[in-house]
């Protein structure tokens, strides 16, 4: 009821530009009570048509790494630093134009939208958090953050484990980077698997 009660709010958020610009907020889906989270960047035209994340080329692809890497979509919780799409316009008269291509949220964008990812973090209470790209390590981890080095390593804040990888999206542009994000997934397994085991223990002790 509480990840509910957010969507709900979030719905009407009015804190950027983007919401005048988008069809709707893509708040994010999954597990509402999930170990693994995964937090990539912004929505795309496929997503703000449909209301969900990843549901695109990038989604698709995301679904395969996660079936091969043994997870079902409705176990992890899916969702973006920002809630709307981003897309190129411009304002001429009053009135926002073209737009028909994606662009990268801008730092202002991300500030705005940043409280509502933390307060899905607070309820979901993830063990795990999978960074997708640069703009989700960055703004978990820190500004300065480079996915370039920091890639598959563990990074632990608050009790929970980052492990930041590239974005879904990098692999369609860069099928080499497919191996590099295979061997993530393959660490992130081994610890979810340690997570769900301790946490069986517990409940079983």
């Amino acid at each position: 009821m509480e990840l509910e009660t957010l969507k709900q709010r979030a719905m009407g958020c009015q804190q950027c530009v983007l919401r005048q610009q988008a069809k709707q907020v893509v708040f994010g889906e999954g597990n509402a009570a999930a170990k693994l989270m995964l937090v990539g960047e912004a929505p795309g035209a496929h997503e703000d048509e449909q209301g969900r994340p990843f549901v695109g080329a990038a989604g698709q692809l995301l679904d395969r790494i996660l079936e091969a890497a043994g997870f079902k979509r409705q176990e992890v919780y899916i969702t973006n630093v920002v809630k709307c799409r981003p897309r190129n316009l411009t304002l001429a008269n009053g009135r926002y134009r073209g737009g028909s291509s994606n662009r990268p949220p801008t730092a202002a964008e991300i500030k705005a939208c940043l409280p509502w990812l933390e307060e899905q973090i607070a309820i979901i209470k993830p063990r795990i958090i999978v960074c997708l790209g640069a703009h989700a390590t960055r703004a978990l981890i820190a500004e300065d953050a480079r996915i370039t080095r920091l890639r598959g390593q563990w990074i632990t804040k608050g009790g929970i484990r980052y492990l930041p990888t590239y974005h879904p999206a990098a692999l369609l542009r860069d099928p080499a980077r497919k191996r590099p994000v295979w061997e993530d997934f393959k660490k992130i397994r081994e610890a979810y698997r340690v997570e769900i085991t301790e946490q069986l223990t517990f409940f079983n002790s």
